[in-house]
């Protein structure tokens, strides 16, 4: 064996070592997804695709963007049921994505959702009163529905 085989496998164990190290170095970054709802007033329970997350606030972590179902209710609020988009960022775009999780850091993507609740109104009433705004609201819908009348002289 020739004294440049000898320097040439001893520089490439140690190209080697070093590859393994920056590359373990390089996978401890990640990023985090989280979607956080909140709303006016606080203490509604919250769903996203028909999961049970807790009550407002309440975070959940995702790992897909995209379409989310949202749900919430309260108590003497009317519920609450809306598609949200968590729209992807764009060092979270194919191919830039790997660049992101191999920086050795935590990056956070944190989507906000705010909802404002409606006080429920015949909750309010009597249920005389409510009895008659849903007759009220069935007579106006029946007239709607109703074919128009044409006049064929």
């Amino acid at each position: 064996m020739t004294l440049l085989t000898r320097h040439t496998g001893r520089y490439a164990s140690r190209a080697i070592a070093l590859t393994c190290m920056v590359t373990a170095l390089v996978g401890v970054g990640c990023v985090e997804r989280t979607i956080r709802v909140t709303s006016e007033p606080a203490g509604a329970r919250v769903w996203l695709n028909d999961r049970d997350i807790g009550v407002t606030p309440a975070e959940a972590s995702f790992t897909y963007h995209g379409v989310y179902d949202v749900r919430l209710e309260k108590p003497g609020y009317l519920p609450v049921h809306e598609p949200r988009k968590a729209k992807a960022p764009i060092y979270e775009w194919p191919l830039i994505d790997l660049v992101a999780e191999a920086i050795p850091a935590r990056i956070e993507n944190t989507h906000a959702w705010h909802f404002e609740l409606t006080p429920d109104a015949e909750l309010e009433m009597s249920p005389d009163e409510a009895d008659a705004a849903l007759i009220e609201r069935a007579n106006e819908l029946r007239r709607q529905a109703a074919p128009a009348d044409t006049d064929t002289n």
